[in-house]
């Protein structure tokens, strides 16, 4: 278990309850101010420290990590109960493809199920989760496509297009992710800044340039 972070100790102990089962447990720092560091230290796992940026940080952790298998999470994502019967099926059934969980916000709001629906038709269609889904992938398929690369933004959509839409599953398990994002920059303005980044991206725009607008 990989787990990026930076600045987040009020959701980090969380992402690390609902996963406090699994054999190995990597936490990626990227140079948090808050008490990130202490919520991961008080949860037993294995604390890494990185240069700031989420492709660095993933690709940190993987190096550190000493598993066969390889799952990335976001710190502000808890994964559902049944998630390890979910990975061992994935393991043992369907042992040369990634996967991914389902997409799943904590939030009552009619705009989030909007959104897991909009995520799921998109998942369906083009086979393409971001991040908050989770990865989970096998140490041999993430080395021969090349890892996480490090970008400031995208490093997620650089991967999943690189391990390629037959080689990509989705779990049955939920991964869980704090919806506080579309809370506070607004559901329509959060989605649609989204779905400008992958429009850039997809027509060639680089993550750098992208990250700037972005910010």
């Amino acid at each position: 278990m990989v787990i990026p972070a930076l600045n987040a100790g009020a959701v980090l102990g969380d992402c690390l309850a609902s996963v406090a089962d699994a054999d190995e447990i990597v936490v990626v720092d990227g140079g948090s101010t808050d008490d990130t560091v202490a919520v991961a230290a008080r949860a037993g796992a294995a604390i890494v420290h990185a240069l700031r940026g989420r492709g660095l940080q993933l690709h940190a952790g993987a190096t550190a990590a000493r598993g066969d298998w390889l799952l990335f999470l976001h710190a502000d994502t808890r994964l559902s109960r049944g998630w390890r019967e979910a990975v061992a099926h994935q393991i043992t059934r369907h042992g040369g493809q990634a996967a991914c969980f389902r997409f799943h916000l904590d939030d009552p709001a009619w705009q989030a199920r909007l959104l897991e629906l909009g995520v799921a038709l998109r998942v369906r269609r083009l086979r393409l989760p971001y991040g908050d889904q989770g990865l989970l992938i096998s140490r041999a398929l993430y080395e021969a496509v090349g890892g996480f690369r490090a970008l400031p933004l995208m490093e997620d959509v650089d991967l999943i297009r690189r391990i390629g839409r037959r080689r990509l599953r989705v779990m049955e398990a939920a991964a869980i992710t704090s919806a506080e994002r579309w809370r506070r920059d607004g559901w329509l303005r959060r989605s649609l800044r989204n779905l400008s980044c992958l429009a850039l991206y997809t027509l060639g725009v680089s993550p750098e340039r992208i990250a700037r607008l972005y910010a």
